[in-house]
């Protein structure tokens, strides 16, 4: 009995010790089934039915967020018997909601997805291709995947057709936007992964848009729009005219504060219908594909440039002076129709002024879903239509407003410069998810301070353009500034002095969610903000995929001066050569867990010390789906059940097959030769001595195996 006693113990610790090591590897928590399905002749449905287990999620086809989600992916191969008619249909329980660690709205199922693809199959034959998705849970995404399916056509007629001919499967070359696919020809089990380490938010479905933090954002957002736009010259100088229309036209006072109040609230269902439209017409997914596709990104940042032109007093945007007469005939205030169309007359006039202001935040409003648009413009529409009710109930103040003048043209000529401000954002995006490195962050800064200090000395009065009129003077001849204007290019000036560290590699964090990333930094003297300014001489330095990647490296590595290696093979290369040994970093784009770990216990003084001086740090993106491997280095997985194509995929697969892992962040420690050396990987942990300790537990025992 007493040796019973002693080995429950041990067997409890064993059993411990394997659902320790078992829970490393995440099982894949997905059911697949295929199947073509006839409908009548030649035409079919390739139906791909996907189950998720309990509080997975995988994204949408358009999943909207920051642009680092990693979209669903379906292409067929090429088959003379075989044309794919329209794009992959998407049915299921779709939420569209905020994400914590995410930018924007994104778009993701539960439960169960079904995707349908309508085609036209000729004869009999074996339809092909290839797929990739990913899923998620409330802490972690799994890496991206690729995987080979296969279905065979019988009962399509005539003999069977040979698939290797002629053209491509489709009219798009055989390539169709999706969100996952079968290994087998009737089902299958897959597991796709990416490191986005992020808990999705309360979301709502398609009807409901974004969350409600997310929209009453928007919602203030463009509150402060309509309230600017009131300042304009279009708008600030109809407000007296049209209240004194309506207080001395009116038989009563009452009468007249109603008829102004049905003015105002024109103007708001007016705007809020254009919203709605917009809504209805392209729907959450289109809205939420253009606030991330680096063509709208680019489109965007042309539109608003050209908004900005025209606040700067370039030329005028209009609308079609017929629009304006035929609304203008029917605006008697008999009614409340001619109400409504006094509204619409005034909506069509100042087009030239609110349409800058209307264009941009119809932008920002792509990233709220389906109701973003609808709440942006009922929020613009009640801020520009406040005034006129305001004043239509205290006429008295009417005569207390400042004369229209020179200082409207000075309030388009400050919005244009903060159009242009924001415009570069939109081409920073585009630039970043190119590649083409034509904003790289000092660039961006750079100009930012260039703009703010041309707003400070144009608000100082010291520089005029073609259409502003004379500055005003005091009693001795001398152009004075307001104290309003000196205030305002006092904040304007302060912004350039707080962006120019920035240069020099500040991380300026007040505004690092407009800011390039701090991997495009390139410090004066022709070093870079990335690896290589602290990288060993030499053939040691780090140097495949270091132009790729090293944009997406985290502010702490730069700002500690790490050299980071991002291929498994050079990492033990460099560590032969240096005698150190290696930290694989297993982490993702847009992890969010990642990042913790980096600023919370990475930037630590003594664990910085530890990793600059003691180890070599690999970082293995294992959502690097943008790089794809040589023809000759792809190969098919049995770990991960998936053909290796890209360097994400590479990655994943190391840490699968010799790690037993699959999650992120996770830490593996080896020597040069890739043996461990500690006995388990270190996840996601915060304390700061922990992972010290842990360093140095590696530290040693590289020093024990190499005296």
């Amino acid at each position: 009995m007493t040796r019973i006693y002693k080995i429950i113990p041990l067997f409890i610790l064993l059993l411990l010790g394997a659902g320790t090591l078992h829970a490393q590897m995440v099982k894949d928590p997905t059911k697949w089934d295929i199947k073509a399905i006839k409908k009548q002749g030649q035409e079919y449905e390739v139906i791909f039915s996907m189950t998720l287990a309990k509080d997975w999620h995988i994204w949408s086809l358009t999943p909207g967020g920051d642009g680092l989600q990693v979209p669903p992916e379906f292409i067929f191969n090429k088959n003379a018997a075989l044309k794919l008619n329209g794009s992959m249909a998407e049915t299921g329980k779709k939420i569209t909601g905020p994400m914590d660690g995410v930018d924007g709205i994104v778009n993701y199922f539960t439960d169960k997805v079904t995707y349908t693809q309508k085609a036209t199959i000729a004869g009999n034959s074996t339809i092909s291709g290839k797929y990739s998705y990913q899923v998620c849970d409330d802490h972690m995404c799994l890496p991206p995947k690729t995987v080979k399916f296969s279905i065979q056509v019988t009962d399509a007629g005539g003999a069977p057709i040979d698939t290797t001919a002629a053209a491509p499967a489709a009219d798009t070359g055989g390539h169709v936007a999706a969100t996952s696919d079968s290994a087998a020809a009737t089902s299958a089990t897959d597991t796709t992964k990416k490191t986005a380490a992020a808990h999705p938010a309360a979301g709502k479905d398609d009807n409901g848009g974004g969350g409600d933090r997310s929209l009453l954002g928007l919602f203030l957002l463009s509150l402060g729009g309509g309230l600017i736009a009131i300042f304009t010259p279009c708008i600030f100088s109809m407000i007296p005219i049209t209240v004194s229309f309506f207080t001395k036209r009116s038989k009563t006072r009452s009468e007249g504060i109603r008829n102004a109040i049905y003015y105002s609230l024109s103007i708001i269902v007016i705007f809020t219908v254009l919203g709605v439209l917009i809504s209805a017409i392209f729907g959450a997914s289109a809205l939420n594909t253009l606030s991330t596709d680096w063509r709208a990104n680019l489109f965007f940042f042309i539109l608003i440039v050209i908004f900005a032109i025209s606040f700067l007093g370039a030329f005028e945007i209009t609308l079609p002076a017929s629009w304006t007469n035929v609304t203008d005939s029917r605006a008697g205030v008999g009614s409340f129709m001619g109400i409504f169309f006094m509204a619409l007359t005034l909506v069509i006039v100042s087009f030239s002024c609110t349409g800058p202001i209307v264009g941009t935040l119809l932008v920002e409003a792509s990233k709220g879903g389906i109701a973003g648009p609808a709440v942006g413009m009922f929020g613009f529409s009640l801020g520009l239509a406040l005034p006129f009710a305001l004043f239509a109930i205290f006429p008295g103040l009417v005569n207390k407003m400042a004369s229209s003048g020179g200082w409207l043209n000075q309030v388009k000529v400050v919005l244009g410069i903060i159009e242009l401000m924001l415009a570069l954002k939109f081409l920073s995006n585009a630039d970043l998810a190119q590649g083409w490195r034509l904003l790289d962050r000092e660039i961006f800064i750079a100009i930012w301070i260039v703009l703010a200090i041309i707003l400070g000395i144009y608000l100082l009065g010291k520089l005029k353009l073609s259409h502003d009129d004379a500055p005003a003077k005091n009693i001795y001849g001398q152009e004075y500034v307001s104290i309003f204007k000196l205030f305002l290019a006092i904040t304007s000036f302060t912004f350039a002095v707080y962006l120019l560290p920035g240069m020099w590699g500040a991380p300026l964090n007040g505004m690092s969610a407009f800011l390039p990333p701090m991997g495009t930094f390139h410090q004066f003297g022709g070093g870079s903000g990335g690896t290589t300014h602290n990288a060993p001489a030499g053939d040691v330095a780090p140097v495949k995929y270091v132009q790729e990647m090293k944009i997406y490296e985290p502010p702490v590595v730069t700002d500690l001066g790490l050299v980071t290696y991002y291929e498994y093979e050079e990492a033990l290369a460099a560590s032969k050569k240096l005698h150190k040994p290696i930290m694989l970093d297993f982490t993702g784009i847009n992890c969010v867990n990642c990042r913790k770990m980096e600023s919370q216990v990475w930037s630590h003084p003594e664990v910085a010390k530890r990793l600059k001086e003691d180890f070599i740090v690999a970082s293995l993106y294992s959502d690097m789906n943008r790089i794809e491997l040589p023809k000759e280095q792809q190969y098919y997985s049995k770990d991960l059940g998936s053909d290796i194509v890209t360097l994400g995929n590479r990655n994943a697969d190391i840490q699968a097959s010799k790690f037993g892992s699959n999650s992120q962040p996770f830490y593996f420690y080896v020597d040069e030769n890739g043996n461990k050396l500690a006995d388990a990987g270190y996840s996601y942990d915060p304390d700061v001595q922990k992972f010290i300790a842990h360093l140095d537990k590696v530290k040693e025992r590289y020093r024990a195996q190499n005296n």
